[in-house]
């Protein structure tokens, strides 16, 4: 915590998670939000409406345990991923 002040850690099911002080919102969804805006960090700070420097701060911690947020990253596509063909299968299901 002495390198990286403005990161707080929380425990849940599937492990404990990097997550910015004060916002409720993990590394890893701010580090999604800064690719989905080509980088952009001053853009990505509007969209999640939070700090520049918060952003900064979870881009810096990136930078330091990349392989970790890309896990949490990867993860979350992955169930994002089998969520749509659930719900696609129900839909086609119901059609019938």
């Amino acid at each position: 915590m002495d390198e990286h002040p403005l990161i707080r850690f929380a425990e849940g099911p599937a492990g404990r998670r990097a997550r910015l002080a004060g916002t409720g919102k993990d590394v890893w969804e701010v580090i999604a939000t800064v690719r989905d805006n080509s980088g952009d960090a001053a853009e990505t700070a509007r969209y999640l409406e939070i700090p520049l420097g918060l952003v900064q701060a979870a881009i810096t911690y990136y930078g330091a345990y990349q392989s970790e947020i890309d896990q949490w990253i990867e993860a979350n596509e992955q169930e994002a991923a089998e969520t749509h063909a659930a719900w696609t299968a129900g839909q086609a299901a119901v059609k019938r």
